[in-house]
């Protein structure tokens, strides 16, 4: 099942309906609570903040297949920062995610044109952010006992 074209769903808090909210709550809480086992604080407050864009593409039956947020500068890192970047277990190794990032990247451009984009990516994801332009800027740490790595791109 090809997902990688047709439309992402972009959207900020208020403007969310509550199926929405609840779909992407839940794949958020399936991937980074369930699958990772790792209890975190999930609603850090991050999700209403009236710039943050919600970025999502469902699959079939109405499954969110994948999702992640977007943040102003200075709301996690001094510049732009993704966040929450899942993709449902169902639609792994399809290029959705590559999708996912290249609209986001896309989208913070338009929005906050020529600033930097930080994320703190799990380790092991390093590789799939260079293959889009990141580059390493700072030691591994732990986060929640899970190794990550910041990392940032200058956008053009």
């Amino acid at each position: 099942m090809d997902l990688t074209d047709g439309k992402w769903q972009v959207k900020r808090f208020d403007d969310l309906d509550t199926r929405e909210l609840y779909d992407l709550l839940r794949l958020r809480t399936d991937v980074f609570v369930v699958e990772q086992e790792c209890p975190y604080p999930e609603l850090d407050g991050k999700d209403t903040h009236g710039e943050t864009i919600h970025v999502w593409k469902y699959g079939p039956d109405m499954i969110m297949a994948a999702y992640l947020r977007i943040l102003a500068p200075g709301v996690s890192f001094a510049g732009v920062s993704l966040g929450r970047v899942a993709v449902h277990r169902d639609f792994r190794g399809t290029g959705l995610a590559h999708g996912m990032i290249d609209k986001a990247i896309e989208l913070a451009g338009i929005s906050w044109p020529g600033v930097k984009i930080e994320i703190g990516a799990q380790e092991y994801l390093t590789g799939f952010y260079k293959s889009h332009g990141f580059r390493v800027t700072s030691d591994p740490y732990l986060e929640d006992n899970i190794p990550h790595i910041d990392m940032a791109l200058t956008q053009t």
